[in-house]
């Protein structure tokens, strides 16, 4: 147990160093496969030969699975609180931080194959901050008890969707991550958008079982601006972005894929890897009010040619290097390489 002040000097720690705490976390796990040679860990069968398309990807519902051999660790938290999502808000909650419904992932054989069951946007926090924390400490010990970052059944694992969205003629979306703004990633580049699997509301956890829906509304949040509180009497199914952009899929405008999953050293946050690629006149129409800053930082577009930005999450430098790698397949034009972000 550590006092106030100290943990909120540890988690300024961690929220100024995560590149190089990513780099630290990185060396852990010599023995655990990589995604496409970046620091994010897989276990066999994560990441597909080829990108599966969207509509392949089934997912299934547990709706009692087993409880999680780590939950809501108390391990170096200042007295008086009980889980490290307490703690972040009374200490250094940022912006956005809300305990919303999400999904737990329990089992994924084929990547096309996902087992979800109920959770809470703090389960994760609980364990992924807490061991994110541990490591700007200098402590291991909730590390070592949880052990493989890739085996579901010793953590609660919600599942984030990181979307590299692509241009046919070759940009893609970036986005900066404020450390001021966010309670996880923040000061590095990432793809855009990403954003926890959650339906809108605890009663639609089934009807929202479904990637799309939850990344048509990341995009509306995250690239267009539009406010995250839905209003009890929303209908996605009727809103006219969703049924533009869900239009323009089906037309073949814009296709989706599955690239693969992956956990991140550091936190063990676990990412579904997608690309999302635009016809260039379906972005202009769809996408090209993007923009420049968002609830959660910069937002920008960026030459797609086969280069990460530093320091990056590395989430997204995987979703990057696959989207490259099957480059022909996705239908997109790659520009000429460059040096820089």
């Amino acid at each position: 147990m550590v006092d106030t002040a100290r943990w909120r000097d540890e988690r300024a720690e961690l929220n100024a160093a995560r590149a190089r705490l990513g780099e630290v976390a990185d060396g852990l796990y010599p023995d655990v496969p990589r995604v496409a040679g970046t620091p994010l860990r897989c276990a066999d069968g994560w990441v597909p030969d080829a990108p599966v398309p969207l509509g392949d990807v089934r997912l299934e519902w547990d709706p009692a699975p087993a409880p999680p051999a780590v939950a809501d660790p108390p391990d170096g938290l200042p007295p008086g609180y009980r889980t490290y999502a307490e703690a972040m808000v009374a200490l250094a909650r940022p912006k956005v931080f809300e305990n919303r419904p999400a999904y737990r992932l329990v089992d994924a054989g084929p990547p096309s194959v996902l087992r979800l069951a109920p959770a809470r946007y703090f389960d994760g926090v609980n364990v992924g901050e807490s061991v994110a924390h541990e490591l700007a400490a200098g402590r291991y010990a909730l590390r070592e008890r949880i052990g493989d970052p890739c085996d579901l059944a010793r953590r609660t694992v919600l599942p984030a969707i990181t979307t590299v969205t692509v241009t046919a003629s070759g940009t893609y979306l970036l986005h900066r991550r404020d450390a001021a703004k966010v309670a996880h990633a923040g000061g590095l580049y990432q793809v855009l958008p990403v954003g926890v699997f959650q339906p809108l509301r605890a009663a639609d956890e089934r009807r929202d079982l479904d990637l799309w829906r939850c990344m048509v509304r990341e995009y509306a949040e995250e690239v267009l601006g539009r406010p995250e509180d839905y209003g009890d009497g929303f209908d996605q199914d009727a809103w006219p972005f969703h049924r533009a952009l869900t239009g323009a899929r089906r037309d073949g405008r814009v296709r989706a894929y599955l690239l693969g999953l992956g956990v991140d050293p550091l936190t063990f946050a676990l990412d579904v890897l997608t690309a999302v690629v635009f016809d260039d006149d379906a972005f202009a129409g769809l996408l090209g009010d993007a923009v420049e800053a968002n609830e959660e930082g910069e937002v920008s577009r960026a030459p797609f040619d086969g280069t990460v930005p530093e320091p990056m999450q590395p989430a997204g430098a995987a979703a990057l290097r696959l989207a490259w790698r099957h480059r022909a397949t996705l239908g997109i034009s790659p520009v000429s390489p460059r040096s820089g972000p």
